[in-house]
């Protein structure tokens, strides 16, 4: 029975360690919830306002539910907190920037197909002077602590320790499928479109971390779609309008094609710009040694 449960380091197998995350994580959120609860008082009722300030609010309880989970684990296997794909030596020697580049390129292309097909309509600017930069900044920082933190919370210790109890794809199409649910359960309105999306971005996400070594490429990704959605294009996403977006733009197309109340994210131009990423990730590290978690 113990060799069941323990492996020959006497430690909990990696099945048992990633079952355990998912209950840990959500036991720390419920614990924490209640702690800035009784700091802050309790969240209004209602949806929040889409904004940079309520998002990185938002974020950052995850990015510290992260930290606190994993950094129990780290301490169980003596390892480093940041060795689970956030490296913080190799920020700027991973490959972040290309995700960045690629999750610029990867919304804007569904910019520009809603603008030559009508689906998209700009206005002029929502903002003037020094409240573009101000704003831009402040989505930035919101889309920093978004990429982080859930690249971190979802695909940090949690892929690397189910990928080394059943394998790296069957791995990624868990963590894909709770991404997705994830989204489904707390966005208003989600369907079938944003949830195929959502799957094909986390596969793509989880397979930069086998082609890259780290999850840095996925950041940069996250970072940038976000930042693109929320600020620079103005998408709808659950229903509501970004506040401090730079265009007043205006959807009116169909719903395949400019995701309806849940933007860009969930256009049916997305999925097949994932498969693009997935082609680039192949082409860009091929020949190179792919990782495997220790």
């Amino acid at each position: 029975m113990s060799g069941f449960i323990l492996g020959d380091d006497k430690k909990l197998r990696p099945i048992w360690r990633a079952i355990l995350y998912p209950l840990l994580v959500v036991a720390a959120m419920a614990l924490l919830g209640k702690l800035l609860d009784l700091i802050l008082g309790p969240v209004p009722p209602g949806p929040l306002k889409l904004d940079a300030p309520n998002l990185a609010l938002a974020e950052w309880f995850n990015l510290a539910v992260a930290l606190i989970v994993t950094a129990l684990f780290a301490r169980y296997e003596k390892r480093r907190i940041d060795s689970y794909g956030l490296p913080v030596g190799r920020a700027l020697e991973s490959p972040t920037g290309e995700g960045f580049l690629l999750g610029v390129f990867q919304p804007l292309v569904v910019a520009i197909a809603m603008l030559a097909l009508g689906g998209m309509q700009v206005h002029g600017l929502a903002l003037t002077g020094s409240a573009i930069a101000m704003s831009a900044l402040a989505w930035l920082g919101a889309c920093l602590l978004i990429g982080i933190g859930e690249e971190y919370l979802i695909r940090g210790y949690f892929l690397q320790t189910l990928w080394k109890a059943i394998g790296f794809w069957p791995a990624s199409a868990v963590i894909a499928a709770i991404f997705a649910g994830i989204h489904y359960a707390l966005k208003p309105g989600e369907n079938a479109a944003d949830m195929i999306a959502l799957v094909t971005f986390s596969l793509v996400c989880c397979y930069s971390v086998l082609k890259t070594g780290n999850l840095w490429f996925a950041v940069g990704l996250h970072v940038a779609w976000d930042f693109m959605q929320f600020f620079v294009i103005g998408t709808p996403n659950g229903g509501q309008i970004p506040v401090g977006r730079l265009f007043d733009a205006s959807f009116v197309g169909p719903a395949w094609l400019t995701g309806g109340p849940l933007g860009t994210e969930a256009s049916w131009i997305a999925p097949p710009l994932d498969a693009l990423a997935f082609v680039y990730l192949w082409w860009r590290f091929r020949g190179e040694p792919e990782f495997e978690p220790k």
